[in-house]
Order: C-alpha cells, then sequence, then structure tokens
C-alpha cells in the first residue's frame, strides 16, 4: 500500500486517545471489529458512534437506510493503541463484510462492469458536526467509472461522482488543500462560461478528473491510487486520524468532549443524489432547531450530493419545496420524520438522498439546537405526553440557557441595515470584520470580533470559537456555520447572497457598501440583518416555557441558588432571574463611586484614628442607604455582606502614574499641587505590598483598623432596623468577615464586632437577628473549619481566591501567560479558575464543609466564586452537601437547573442502586 499523506499535525497531549494499561492487548468488547448495520441498536452508541446507531436502529426498524456496517470505536482505540496500525485482521473482516454487501446489491467491488461504490464516514458517540472527515464514491477509478456510466446509461453523472471522490480523497486522504481542486472548478466553470456544477457536460467533468490526477501527481509525487481496496484502507485510516486533527480537538474541547472515545467508521453502499433532476439529497430536523417550532425544517438539493449541503457551496431550498418538485416523496418523508421522532422521543436530525425518486436515510441522531429551542421542545413534548417533567429539566443542557440570555438589539434604535441572510443562530453581536479565522483566534481574546466568509468549514472551528458571531454569504440553515453557531450559542447569520467578500482586498460590500476589515458591523441572528456600525442593545427577560422548565427544576433541586449582587439594581435583576437571596455583596464597589471616592481616600490619608472615624462617619449614611437598597429588593431573603476585603492602595491613585505626575509637576515649577501629590506618594508607597493578594487586606485590615469593620457593621444594622420599624421587612443580615485562616483572627474581629451590633440593636429597642460568618479562601481555614466554626455561623466558599491560594498561581498572570499552555499540553483539562478543581481545591472544601457542620450542625455552607454558575461546579457542591451556590444574576437561571440536574442524577444513581 501507499504510504499515506495525511495533514496532520502532531496532536496536543489533550487531544490524544487515552491509552489504558496493558498497551499490547487486544480488546474487542463485541468480540468483533465490524457489525453489519442490523446487528445494532440505538444503545450501542459507545460502540457504534451516533452515526452507527442510528444507522443501525433504523434498520432495525425497517426504515429504508442502504446496506452498510460499521467498524467500531474498539477499532479506532486499538488503533491508536497499536502506534497507529490497524488492529490485527481488521481489514480481514472488512473485505468479509463488503462480500456481504456485494450480495445484498448485485455488484461487486472494483468491478469494471458493475462496481459497488461506498461511502466512508466517521461518526463519535457524541455528535461532531463537520469536525472529522467523510468520503463519496469510494471504488471509482478510470475504469469503474465507465462501467458507472454504461450501467446508469448517464456518463456526465458517472464522471461528476469520479471528480467529487477524486476531490475528497484528495482532501481527506492525501492531505491536499481543498482550495487546488476547487480553483480548477472555478477556472473550468469560467472557460466554459457556466455559474453552477450542474451546468458542465459529461467531457467537461472527465477532462477534470485528469486535471485531478495532475495536481496529485505534483503535489505529492505519486499517482491517484486505482485500487479501490487501497482505496478503502487509506481512507479507514484517515478517519480514525481524524479523531485527532486540530479542529476535531478544538471542538471536543469547546463543547467538553472527552478526547478517549474514538469514532467509528461507517461503510455504506451508495446512493446518488446527483443523477438529474429526479435525484437529490438534504438535511432535515424534525422541529425547528433554532426556534423550536413543532414543524419539520430542513433544506434539499436536487443534483447534488449530501456534501453540497452542509457545505453551503449551494444555497439549498427549503423542505416544503419538495412538495412541488417530488410530492410523494415529501409525504414519505415526513412521515418518517414523525416516526422517528415518536420513537427516539426527541428532536431528530436527519440526513436523506433521493436517487431516482426513491428516498433513502443516511442518518438520524439527536438534533442540535439553540438554548431558546431546546427549551420549548422539552416544555411542549411534557404537553404532548412524550416525556416527564423530570426528562425535559434533564434534556436541556444548564449552560446553554445562557442563549436565552442573550442581548437582543433595541428596537427604538436606528438601525443601518445593508444586508440580509439566513437567521441561523438567534442573538445579536457587534464586532470587527475579520475575514481569516486565523486572526480572528488570534485577537478574538481582546477584541469583539465577527468572522466574516464567504462559507465556513470545519478547518475555521477555532476562528469561530473566538468569534461573537458568524457571518457567511453562501450556506443555508443546516450549512456548517449554522450548525457549529447554534452549537455554541453564537448568534450567526448566513448565505447573506447580497454580499460580495474580496478576501484580497480585506473588505466585503453590498451594492454599493464597502466594509473593510476591521471596521465594525453588528449581526442579528435572530432577523438576519447585517447592519453596519454597533448597535444598543437590551437585557433579556424570562417568560413562556423558560418559567414553565425553572420552576420544574426547582422542584427537583435541593440545593439553594443565591447571587452575587452589589446594588439594588443588581438584587432586581437577580429576583427576576430566580434568585433567592444574595450570597455576595462585595462592599468595596460602593467606595468606588464618585461622591464617596474622595471620602474614602481622605480616610485612608488619616494620620490618626479619630481622623479616619470622621471621614468614616461621612460615609456611613451612604452605606446604611446601601443596604437598606439591597435588603429591599430581597424583602425576607438572606443577603450576605462581605466587609471591606481589598488593600487600601486599591482606592488611591497608581504608584507609576503619581510618579509620572510628581516628576510633570516638579518640572514645571507647580510647588503647590507638587507638595500635595507628593503626600499622596508617600501614602502609596507606604501602602505598597509585592504580593497585595496576600497582604494587609480582608480581615487582617479590621485587626489594624477596627472603625473600618465597625462603621460597616453599624450601617448594616441601622439599616435592618430601619426597614424592621418602617416598612415591615424583617431581614437576617449575614455578616462576612474575609480571608479568615487562623481562628484567633476570627474571633478578635468577631468580638469587636459583636459589640458594635448589640449596641444598635440596644439602642433601637428593636429585636433584629443577624449572623457573623466568614468567607473560606485560605486553604488553613479548611483544615481548621471545626475550630472557625465555633465561632463562625455560616462558610462561605471564595473559590476564586481559594484556586490561587491552593495552585499558587496569580489568576490575572497564569491565564495571560501559561494556563493556555498547560491546557494544550494536557497538564490541566480545564482552566481552574472556570471550572472548579475537585481533586484539589474540591477536596478542601469537602474536608472544610464536613468538619465545620461537625462543630455546628446548622452550619450554613455555600459558594460564591465564579463557580457558582458553571453547572459541573454546581454539581460538585451538590456532591459535598452545600446549602446554596451564589453566582453573577444572569448565571441564575444556568445555576438553578445546574442545581436540578444534580439532584435528578443522584437520584437515578440511588435507584439504580437499588
Amino acid at each position: 500500500m501507499a504510504q499515506v499523506r495525511h495533514r496532520m499535525t502532531k496532536p496536543a497531549a489533550r487531544g490524544r486517545s487515552a491509552k489504558p494499561a496493558g498497551k499490547n492487548a487486544v480488546r474487542k468488547r463485541s468480540g468483533r471489529w465490524t457489525l453489519l448495520f442490523e446487528e445494532g441498536n440505538a444503545k450501542m452508541r459507545d460502540l457504534l458512534g451516533g452515526k452507527g446507531a442510528g444507522l443501525a436502529e433504523m434498520s432495525r426498524i425497517g426504515l429504508p437506510v442502504p446496506p452498510g456496517f460499521t467498524i467500531t470505536t474498539e477499532a479506532c482505540l486499538e488503533y491508536y493503541r497499536q502506534g497507529r496500525r490497524f488492529p490485527p485482521a481488521l481489514m480481514d473482516e472488512v473485505r468479509k463484510r463488503i462480500r456481504v454487501l456485494e450480495e445484498r446489491t448485485g455488484k461487486r467491488f472494483g468491478d469494471p462492469a458493475n462496481p459497488l461504490l461506498v461511502s466512508v464516514r466517521s461518526g463519535a458517540k457524541f455528535s461532531m458536526p463537520g469536525m472529522m472527515d467523510t468520503v463519496l464514491n469510494l471504488g471509482l477509478n478510470s475504469r469503474t467509472v465507465e462501467g458507472l456510466a454504461k450501467a446508469t446509461g448517464d456518463r456526465r453523472f458517472a464522471y461528476d461522482s469520479y471528480r467529487r471522490f477524486m476531490q475528497m480523497f484528495g482532501n481527506v486522504v492525501l492531505g491536499l488543500k481543498h482550495e487546488h481542486f476547487e480553483e480548477m472548478l472555478a477556472a473550468l466553470k469560467g472557460r466554459r462560461g457556466v455559474t453552477l456544477d450542474t451546468e458542465l457536460t459529461a467531457k467537461d467533468l472527465e477532462d477534470l478528473t485528469e486535471e485531478y490526477r495532475k495536481v496529485v501527481r505534483s503535489r505529492t509525487g505519486k499517482e491517484f491510487p486505482d485500487d479501490p481496496w487501497q482505496q478503502l484502507e487509506m481512507t479507514i485510516h484517515a478517519v480514525f486520524e481524524s479523531w485527532n486533527n486540530p479542529r476535531a480537538i478544538t471542538y471536543r474541547n469547546f463543547n467538553k468532549i472527552p478526547h478517549d472515545l474514538g469514532t467509528a467508521v461507517n461503510v455504506q453502499v451508495m446512493v446518488f443524489g446527483n443523477m438529474g433532476p429526479t435525484s437529490g439529497t438534504g438535511v432535515a430536523f424534525t422541529r425547528n432547531p433554532a426556534t423550536g417550532e413543532r414543524r419539520v425544517y430542513g433544506e434539499y438539493l436536487l443534483n447534488a450530493q449530501g456534501e453540497d449541503v452542509v457545505a453551503g457551496t449551494r444555497t439549498p431550498k427549503p423542505i416544503e419545496d419538495l412538495g412541488r418538485e417530488m410530492p410523494a416523496v415529501l409525504r414519505q418523508f415526513m412521515d418518517i420524520c414523525a416516526l422517528l421522532e415518536k420513537h427516539y422521543r426527541d428532536v431528530q436530525d436527519v440526513e436523506f438522498t433521493i436517487e431516482n425518486g426513491k428516498l433513502y436515510l443516511l442518518q438520524t441522531r439527536s438534533g442540535k439546537r439553540t438554548g431558546p429551542a431546546a427549551v420549548k421542545i422539552a416544555v411542549d413534548m411534557v404537553g404532548e405526553g412524550l416525556i416527564s417533567k423530570e426528562e425535559a429539566v434533564l434534556r436541556v443542557e444548564p449552560a446553554s440557557l445562557e442563549q436565552l440570555l442573550h442581548p437582543r438589539l433595541d428596537p427604538q434604535a436606528r438601525k443601518h441595515v445593508i444586508a440580509k441572510g439566513l437567521a441561523a443562530s438567534p442573538g445579536a453581536a457587534s464586532g470587527i470584520v475579520v475575514l481569516d479565522p486565523d486572526e480572528a483566534a488570534k485577537i478574538g481574546t481582546e477584541r469583539k470580533v465577527i468572522l466574516v466568509r464567504p462559507e465556513t468549514n470545519p478547518d475555521d472551528i477555532h476562528g469561530l470559537v473566538a468569534a461573537k458571531g458568524v457571518l457567511t454569504t453562501r450556506g443555508g440553515m443546516t450549512s456548517h456555520a449554522a450548525i457549529v453557531a447554534r452549537g455554541m450559542g453564537k448568534p450567526a447569520v448566513v448565505g447573506a447572497e447580497s454580499i460580495s467578500v474580496d478576501e484580497k482586498a480585506r473588505t466585503f460590500s453590498v451594492n454599493s457598501v464597502v466594509v473593510r476589515e476591521g471596521d465594525v458591523i453588528t449581526i442579528d441572528g435572530s432577523t438576519g440583518e447585517v447592519i453596519k456600525g454597533e448597535v444598543p442593545v437590551i437585557e433579556p427577560k424570562l417568560t413562556g416555557e423558560i418559567q414553565d422548565l425553572l420552576a420544574w427544576a426547582d422542584k427537583f433541586r435541593t440545593m439553594g441558588v443565591r447571587a452575587n449582587a452589589d446594588y439594588p439594581r443588581d438584587a432586581r435583576t437577580a429576583r427576576e432571574f430566580g434568585a433567592e437571596g444574595i450570597g455576595l455583596c462585595r462592599t468595596e464597589h460602593m467606595f468606588m463611586e464618585e461622591e464617596r471616592l474622595p471620602i474614602m481616600q481622605q480616610m485612608i490619608m488619616a494620620a490618626t484614628e479619630p481622623e479616619r472615624r470622621k471621614a468614616l462617619d461621612r460615609l456611613l449614611d451612604f452605606q446604611k442607604e446601601d443596604f437598606k437598597g439591597l435588603f429591599r429588593e430581597m424583602g425576607s431573603l438572606p443577603v450576605i455582606i462581605r466587609l471591606l476585603d481589598p488593600p487600601l492602595h486599591e482606592f488611591l491613585p497608581r504608584l507609576e502614574d503619581l510618579l509620572v505626575e510628581v516628576t510633570e509637576l516638579r518640572l514645571r515649577g507647580e510647588t503647590e499641587k507638587l507638595r500635595e501629590r507628593e503626600v499622596v506618594l508617600r501614602r502609596v508607597r507606604a501602602l505598597h505590598e509585592f504580593n497585595p493578594m496576600l497582604g494587609l487586606r480582608g480581615c487582617r485590615l479590621g485587626i489594624l483598623y477596627p472603625e473600618i469593620n465597625e462603621m460597616q457593621v453599624r450601617a448594616i444594622l441601622l439599616a435592618a432596623v430601619e426597614l424592621k420599624k418602617q416598612e415591615r421587612i424583617d431581614i437576617v443580615p449575614e455578616i462576612m468577615i474575609p480571608l479568615i485562616g487562623l481562628t484567633n483572627e476570627l474571633r478578635v474581629v468577631h468580638q469587636q464586632l459583636e459589640q458594635v451590633a448589640q449596641a444598635v440593636v440596644k439602642e433601637a429597642g428593636i429585636k433584629v437577628r443577624y449572623m457573623f460568618g466568614t468567607m473560606i479562601e485560605i486553604p488553613r481555614a479548611c483544615v481548621v473549619a471545626d475550630e472557625i466554626a465555633e465561632i463562625a455561623e455560616f462558610f462561605s466558599y471564595g473559590t476564586n481566591d481559594l484556586t490561587q491560594t491552593i495552585f499558587g498561581f496569580s489568576r490575572d498572570d497564569a491565564q495571560g501567560k501559561f494556563l493556555h499552555v498547560y491546557l494544550e499540553k494536557g497538564i490541566l483539562k480545564e482552566d481552574p479558575f472556570q471550572v472548579l478543581d475537585r481533586v484539589g481545591v474540591g477536596e478542601l472544601m469537602k474536608m472544610g464543609t464536613q468538619r465545620g457542620k461537625k462543630t455546628r450542625k446548622d452550619l450554613e455552607v455555600g459558594i460564591c466564586g465564579e463557580h457558582g454558575g458553571e453547572p459541573s461546579s454546581v454539581e460538585y457542591c451538590h456532591e459535598i452537601g452545600l446549602d446554596y451556590v451564589s453566582c453573577s444574576p444572569y448565571r441564575v437561571p444556568v445555576a438553578r437547573l445546574a442545581a436540578a440536574h444534580a439532584a435528578l442524577k443522584e437520584k437515578t444513581a440511588v435507584t439504580k442502586d437499588v
């Protein structure tokens, strides 16, 4: 066999398939490396992949599926265990399976007179649309193409199939760029004066295959392989390799799909959608994947093959139009869609081909859908009696709810709409135009980017990940750009055909408008509008089906959900999104406001305690009104207020800026101003720290300057007293003392503040309950949590700082300098500042919770770091027995659903154990 030239780069460690112990041990769970479609079923996704399991199930229930077989995921994993060599006897099994297909079709693989042609498609357990590789029309060569022409009586069809095969094989297996072939095809159409592939003659296509042969010869130094068995073996190699291609790894990373699953390979008898006007191909969803509307939603092309639809090279027709061209086929297809949805009890993504008026199904899988669609479909299916409320809650991924919280364009804003395409994925986004996915990936972390392409392909995935939205000039609702954007929850407008992209000039134009790379545009994925400039947006609200779904989730979850909110407006938003209290109010933000910052700076600059207290007295009323606003919004719900945490220098000008200012004043001779700024400079230098995160902050500030905490506690209790007296709001404020690592730290600060609180309550003559607790953000606090709980009435894990102190990472430095390398090399599987590190941080949280609750049975324990809104972190918090999670207001719905998922999964696991 000729050496296969793959376009692989060496995969990153985190993308490699796992190599289990006993590398040389051959494992065949099924007893074979291959299974005929009818030998499998829908439950065998682990072994057959999603596509193979779908084909097996459709074959089993008698739907029109071309015969074929699946090479299992175990074969792929064994391929990697054996150093990228086929498992023993794999090709012997493949040959036997091909013989079965020959018997069923009456054709022979490689027979020049009546050739059997097959497709070879990847298919992992979890859908990864377009990320791995496919080759169609395999088995064609210079002899079998003539046999195909004679057998069908259609020479043009035969050579159209042959040029497609050569192009796909050259790209997927030989590693040649897709553009090498497309440029030759475009040049041929230019010479013939035609615009569509279908306008080329049989002779044109025959000449094109010879040109393709020359391309392969010149760029590989070898002839295009003509032996069908060699073609098949090389293609299976390539599909196995595609499991670890860069785009597949990127996609799995983004979607948190494990890297050790492997892909199956599906070998199937070809049916042809490119045989003329009574043939075609298409993709459909049994419900609208963007909105969830209950009607079949799809597209098709006549005289085409499947790749034409998903690649976006031709803009397809809506499925309804098939009723005019082939009404009987459409009726049959609609009946099958209804059957499949009822059979799987879920929305299906169906690929089909029509060959000379006969319908064939090539795939069914759970349809990828937007967050809004997922919610509507789940709620509707409960109403239709297809699924239970528990299933509905579990059907919607918590992270997908963030799509419902996308901002939408302000309907009152002025818009300069320059084009309109298909509304492929909802939401709105503004950003600078970038025409190259590499450039989008490069600058997308620093600037908002809209990726603009004629059409996207799987190699563009890194640019799509980085972009805020995507705009294409070709393609339909089932094109690559549309499917991937919906999966990522990003706005997309596709098929905007009035737009012309000039990649060399780095511009796109529509009518008389020219937009240059770097200009700002806005896209509205809900309407398909392309707008010049930036358009204001309005914030979303939870209505309709999402309220129903979250109400069900609230009944199933056992863990509370609070919000991090610093201002009444934040608290109001949190309540609207279902928060059951405030888990963290950061008081330092209140001091940054314009009328308060000068007073705060005056307090910091004060040389004596009386001077500091005088300044703090001026801040007392501000603080009291802040807290009254929060308490008023939350009613009787719990509110945790963290006392001042950051180092004092953060409220003063930066040292570097002061040095520049003082130098300039000295040069200009402004003596009076210079003396004033030098005083500030001396104070900033005195407060300067080499590592402020571990310096004079948190409870340490309260020990050195107790008057700061005392003012805040007085303001909190006065606010609670006044609201109870005047507005009958019975609030129980929870006062958080931050950065405790020593029990004696908490004891000292608590004694100081308990006296203040008691004095306020006594003076008011009204009983107000309050609690003192601490933020656990120092590893030592987790270890001595039993001692801390003797004083603290609640714990709240500040996992942002706890992660920093456990890992020894400075978050900003780590994320900016080396964390991405750790992720690429597989040193870390996830960014620990985004996804809770269960093994390290999580174990200490578990220890702290157990030890704290052992001392104080009614200890309230929660989390208030950013992890409180991340679904897998929420699940872990449920597992270790936390009472609540707290997150940003806009992630509250995500946390509510994630908490319900955790409870339902635990219930299911317990039921199975029983």
